[in-house]
């Protein structure tokens, strides 16, 4: 039986991935499900398991817009099957919130 710590809601929420380990990218994918400690989201390209990462989730219905910066490390990047995206399951082990601006320049510098 599986037990999670935060439950987790089906959501999906713009992604921003701005860095990956040390190579700066700049990326956008789509949540599948948050929780208050991390995040899985589907993505087309894989993500190196154990590295560092640093992305931007853009909560929606907001004018403007609720972005949060959140730094974690990747658990998990695989396939369900050969033809689907990977399924990425990353920690927040650490998050802001930021103006739409500050959020765009974090983009930009990648």
């Amino acid at each position: 039986m599986e037990q999670r710590r935060a439950p987790r809601y089906r959501m999906q929420l713009p992604l921003q991935i701005i860095q990956v380990g040390t190579e700066k990218v700049n990326r956008t994918e789509l949540t599948r499900d948050i929780s208050s400690g991390g995040v899985c989201f589907m993505s087309s390209e894989k993500v190196e398991v154990g590295g560092r990462i640093e992305y931007l989730i853009t909560l929606s219905g907001s004018t403007p817009p609720v972005v949060i910066r959140c730094l974690g490390k990747v658990l998990r990047s695989q396939k369900q099957e050969p033809e689907t995206p990977f399924e990425v399951a990353v920690t927040m082990e650490r998050y802001q919130f930021v103006n739409p601006q500050e959020a765009e320049a974090f983009a930009v510098a990648s």
